[in-house]
Formats: structure tokens, sequence, C-alpha cells
């Protein structure tokens, strides 16, 4: 009995003290809040009002998990991210009871299946594509589905290990970002895209200034098929790479060649290049150093910008144009942006993919310059829609990450993905294991290639770079489909660039 109120006892003084302790917190809150002058919410109703704050922070997460439906939330619905974690996993992706899809939306694609489709028999596979005809080194690109650029820095070491390895199982392509070359891109063999941003990471002077011969020491690396300088990207045109101070560790600013602990801001643009007649130069030069492929990247809003730079090819000759145009929407994602840009600046894939493609072929380039499609092209019907849109090849970063086990999380840009994929924090990056991770980012890609592979057959024709705008239907305003062949005709080439 002694021993029971003896812990009774202490219980309660335990209590008491709980008590205390608890409004002292609170009196201490009211004092805080009703003499700041910063939130007028929280002076006007102390302590109270600090619950708005908390309220605002945990919406986003019972927003994601217990009220949007599978196909509401932005900027990926929770329909699209299941389909790439089933397909990463290596299970069966097929679904039971019907779509949940809204198939009246307006700009809602819908393909048009044969009468009578290609037997199993009769099916083909996608067959390698060359780019780069005027190079020393041409690139026989085996995959129509590869990885967009996403840079070390940017992304953790275990997240691009496991992309550098699941490429090669995959047979697919990494691009390196604009954050330059690092050991993890190298480490599983795969073929690389080195990307050249505003800044010139990896590339660089002391000053800044493109190196010859750091380019070459790029390009003595076999795995690096391709060069791809950065104009514009989707979720920010018109204003370079962000990385937060946070994650510039000596490693990240040996490998970019910038100061440690340091906020690393790009060029808005690359200075050397100040109209189209430059750009071709800087593409030569490139080009010509290397001996390798050399293309660009670019947000497309100005049809004027692309007849200018086809015309200036048409005065030099085909040799001199760029190998591969890579086409980013106006919505596409990153790990840091300023919402004006996000949200208002640059038009979609949905519309800049087909007017490039159209302005290809009527000035007589569509053989010479290979279209790569960018921006939240992730699931089969997106890159069956791009492929009858007019591109070569489609490429994916936010599709990748997912496969990685991203969870939408949106702290990209604050060190604290809790998936470890976007974050330098070693406690985060525990979580993401790229022995494991690399056979779902090669599942994936390979789900990817023969889903689009049955969107194909289904349409009747053999393999994917044969789905053409009549195999698409487009929803209208009116709630009826209008087929893609009328809503964007091919046009008729009116020129040749052989010079």
């Amino acid at each position: 009995m002694n021993l029971v109120s003896t812990i009774l006892f202490y219980f309660a003084i335990a209590f008491i003290c709980a008590v205390g302790i608890g409004f002292a917190a609170v009196v201490v809150m009211f004092v805080i809040d009703r003499s700041q002058t910063s939130d007028a919410v929280r002076r006007n109703y102390p302590v109270v009002g600090r619950f708005r704050g908390l309220f605002t922070e945990l919406g986003e997460f019972f927003r994601q998990y217990f009220f949007a439906m599978d196909r509401e939330e932005l900027p990926f619905n929770r329909a699209q991210r299941n389909w790439v974690k089933r397909a990463a996993s290596g299970k069966g992706n097929t679904v039971a009871f019907g779509s949940t899809r809204n198939l009246t939306i307006p700009g809602t694609p819908i393909f048009v299946n044969a009468a009578f489709p290609p037997l199993e028999t009769q099916a083909a596979r996608t067959e390698p594509l060359q780019i780069g005809p005027y190079a020393r080194q041409p690139y026989d690109a085996p995959s129509l589905f590869n990885i967009s650029g996403m840079s070390f820095g940017a992304l953790s070491r275990p997240a691009v290990r496991a992309l550098s390895r699941g490429a090669q199982k995959a047979g697919i392509w990494l691009n390196t970002g604009e954050g330059g070359l690092s050991p993890f891109h190298l480490e599983g063999g795969c073929d690389l895209v080195f990307q050249i941003g505003t800044a010139k990471y990896g590339v660089r002077d002391v000053d800044g200034s493109l190196s010859d011969d750091r380019l070459r020491a790029i390009a003595a690396h076999e795995q690096v098929r391709m060069f791809e300088i950065k104009l514009a990207q989707g979720a920010k045109p018109g204003k370079g790479g962000i990385l937060p101070a946070a994650k510039v560790t000596p490693e990240i600013a040996e490998i970019r060649g910038i100061p440690v602990g340091e906020a690393s801001i790009s060029p808005n643009r690359h200075p050397e290049i100040g109209s189209m007649s430059e750009l071709l130069d800087m593409i030569h030069h490139i080009r010509d150093v290397t001996g390798k492929p050399v293309g660009i990247k670019t947000v497309v809003s100005d049809e004027a910008a692309l007849r200018e730079l086809f015309g200036e090819i048409h005065k030099r000759g085909e040799e001199s144009a760029p190998d591969f145009i890579t086409v980013d929407s106006g919505d596409g994602g990153t790990g840091a942006s300023p919402m004006p840009l996000m949200d208002l600046v640059g038009i979609t894939i949905r519309e800049s993919l087909p007017l490039v493609s159209d302005l290809l072929v009527e000035m007589g380039l569509r053989d010479r310059i290979r279209l790569i499609a960018s921006g939240k092209l992730m699931n089969p019907g997106d890159v069956a829609w791009a492929i009858a849109a007019g591109a070569d090849f489609v490429t994916s970063a936010r599709g990748f990450m997912f496969s990685l086990g991203c969870i939408q999380a949106l702290k990209c840009n604050r060190n604290t993905c809790p998936t470890g994929i976007t974050t330098h924090d070693p406690r985060f990056q525990k979580g993401l294991v790229p022995e494991d991770k690399f056979e779902k980012v090669a599942a994936y890609a390979k789900m990817i290639t023969k889903e689009v592979e049955i969107i194909a057959h289904s349409v009747g024709v053999t393999e994917p770079r044969a789905i053409r705008r009549h195999h698409v239907r487009i929803v209208q305003d009116n709630g009826r489909s209008t087929l893609m062949s009328e809503i964007w005709p091919r046009p008729i080439p009116t020129g040749s660039a052989s010079g």
C-alpha cells in the first residue's frame, strides 16, 4: 500500500508540474504574441492564433492523404503516382472496374483503336535512332524514353547512384543536369548526356567562362554521348538554376567549381550567346571540341524566335544545326523557382511540341534535328501522345523521382526531403538504398516502353515511332473529340537547309 501511495504521490506532483509548465508556456506565448508586430492574427488572438499556422502547414498533408480524390492533386495526382509505383515494383499494372479518369475534360487525348491491330507475331521493337550525323562520334540512341536533367547537388548521392545503375540496366540515357559530371553519374556505366547550364558547372574556368580543356576532359569519358546547352528550363524560363547554400557541400563545390557553403545562382542566360548566330557558333564550337552531338534545351513561347534560328541554319547549311532540340514544358518542375515563372511563363508541352515539330517539317529540318519532349510526361499515355505529336524521344525527371520513392512532399528546396532524394542530410539519405532503388528505376523505364508499345499496337502500328496524329483524338470544349491531325495539320515543307 505504501508503494502505491508513493507512486500516486509522484504522479500527482508530476501532473501539477506539467500543468504549471503548460500554464507558464501559455503566459509566455500570450506576452510574445501580444507584443510582436509581424503577425496580426497572433497579435489579436494570442496563443489561439498560432493554430492557424499549424493547420496551414498540416493542410497539405491532410489533403494529400485524406481528402483529395485520385485524379485531383497537382502537380501529379495519386493515380499517376501509383502507376509509377506499381511499374517500378515490377508488379502487374492492370486495374479493375473501369477508368477513374474523366474523359470529357477538354484537351484529353483519346487514342483511336484499329479495327485490325497487328498480331503479336507482327509487333516490332523500336530501333535505335541516330543523333548527330555531322559529329565525329554520332550517337545511336537505343531507347525512346530516358531520364531528364537532374543535377547532383539538387539530387543526393544515393539518388544519382540509383539512377545511373538503373539507366544502365534499362538501356536508357541519363542527363546529368547542369551541376556537372560526378563519379556517381559514371558509376553505373549508363549512357550520359552532359548538360551545360548558364554557369558552365564542370566545364568552366575560374571566371565562369567555357573551358575547352574541361570540355575535352568530359568528352573523353566514353559514357558521355552528347552535350546539351540549356537555354531555358520549364519551371523557370529566363532565370538560372538555384542551389541553396545548405546543399553546397565540399564535394559538390569541387565538382561544380564553386565556393563551399555559398548559394549558387546561375546567370539568367549564357553571357556569350546573345543571338541565334552566336548560338549556332557555340553549338559548332562544342561539337568541334568534343566530337560529339550537341543540342539545346529550351522553353517555347515565341514562334518568331524559332523561325529566326531555322532561318540562320538555312544560311549556313544543315551541318550547322543543333543535333537535337529538347522542348521543355512551361509547367515543368524543379526544386526551387519563383512562383510567377513557374505559373505564368512559357507555353506547355501540349502546345509547344507540335508547334516545333511542324516548324521543323516546314523548314526541311525534321530529319536533321531530333526532337526531344520533356515536361510532366511520365505515364504511357503521355509518352505515346508526345510521339504522335512529333517527338523522337521523351525524357522524364519527376517520373524517375517517383520510381525512387518520391512522395511529393514538396520539400525539394528545403534540404529536408523525407525520402532522401533531394537532400544532403545523412539522416534522410539513409532511407534511399541504391542497391534496391536502381531495380525500380529500370523496371519503371521498361514498363513505360512496354505499355507505349501496347498503345501502338492498339492503334494499328507495329512500333511506337509509327504513331501519328491521326491516331489520337483530342476532346474539345463541346465534349466531342477531334483528330489531332485536324487540329495540328502537318505543314508542307517550303525549304531545305542543305546549304
